[in-house]
């Protein structure tokens, strides 16, 4: 199989010139959560000099999110193979390839960076913006290959080969990298360093990608998915799902001792490993009790943001 053939309308109303914050809410499959975006950049730092990077990351959060979902919910093998390669060129005349709903997505992503080039070369920092812009076609490349798995359900990959694609789809380290985007202090010499990816990211990813296969695999399951982290193993090593799922947790375990061993990494300050260490945190309190508090952020995240920004105290 390898169209969706039950899927709704791609977007609640025609879809010209629209701003980015409304693009989210106009395509009806993706998941809206600008606020939670934020409150997810300000897990990263909430620091008062970091309030444009807060802003850069917490936009890029909102347009990957309706990326994710058109790969992960609606878009077909087809039409994600073409849409991935417009992505790979990066060429905005790539647009008149793609079904209409596509073309949301695609102006979003790169308008988006646009703007960044815009507010940061001046700066003498569009070298960030490359990097970004790397980081994104990677994890558009591994989104693709999750797809064709989920959607043609022909394969059922070995647990290694699947995370291998997962730590990437995670998106730890694409979020990562733009999160050093705003941020001044942020040298070429770090960029360099993420890309060589540092022991701490590494963990990060792994930490990451089980905390959320954990925590969205009934949901996944509801959608038909059958090629999650928990069902490799499940296959692989002829185990229950309960023995897979604790066998994860110990993986994580794991990886939370490597990311505290990061933290000797003398390579980089430590303010810059703290940005890394954070996605972690944020992700354990978006995942926590195996509940996917992004997707139902009702019960999930809307506690934290209304004790964080609405119910304010003084100090």
């Amino acid at each position: 199989m390898t169209s969706r053939t039950d899927r709704g309308p791609p977007y609640r109303v025609p879809p010209i010139n629209i701003p980015w914050w409304k693009t989210v809410s106009r395509v009806s499959y993706a998941r809206d959560r600008i606020v939670e975006c934020y409150f997810w950049a300000l897990g990263i730092y909430s620091e008062p000099q970091y309030s444009s990077a807060r802003i850069i990351l917490a936009k890029t959060i909102a347009v990957i999110t309706i990326i994710d979902d058109t790969y992960d919910s609606y878009g077909t093998v087809e039409e994600l193979d073409v849409f991935t390669d417009a992505i790979q060129k990066w060429d905005i005349s790539e647009i008149d390839r793609l079904p209409d709903y596509m073309k949301i997505c695609y102006r979003a992503l790169l308008d988006l960076y646009e703007s960044f080039d815009a507010e940061l070369s001046p700066k003498g920092r569009s070298y960030v913006v490359h990097y970004a812009k790397e980081a994104a076609k990677e994890i558009m490349r591994s989104y693709y290959a999750e797809a064709k798995w989920f959607v043609k359900r022909d394969h059922l990959p070995a647990f290694d080969e699947y995370m291998r694609q997962a730590e990437i789809t995670c998106g730890c380290y694409y979020l990562t990298v733009t999160s050093f985007v705003g941020m001044e202090n942020a040298t070429i010499e770090v960029s360099d360093w993420l890309l060589a990816r540092p022991k701490i990211l590494r963990a990060d990813n792994k930490v990451t990608r089980i905390i959320d296969d954990i925590s969205t695999y009934e949901d996944e399951k509801k959608r038909g998915q059958a090629t999650t982290g928990i069902d490799c193993y499940m296959n692989e090593h002829g185990v229950s799902k309960q023995v897979a799922m604790q066998r994860l947790n110990e993986i994580a375990e794991i990886g939370w001792k490597d990311l505290n061993e990061g933290f000797l990494d003398n390579s980089v300050s430590m303010e810059i490993l703290v940005r890394v260490f954070n996605w972690a945190r944020v992700a354990e309190i978006t995942y926590k009790h195996e509940q996917d508090g992004y997707t139902h952020s009702e019960k999930g995240l809307k506690p934290h943001i209304i004790a964080l920004l609405v119910h304010s105290f003084k100090i």
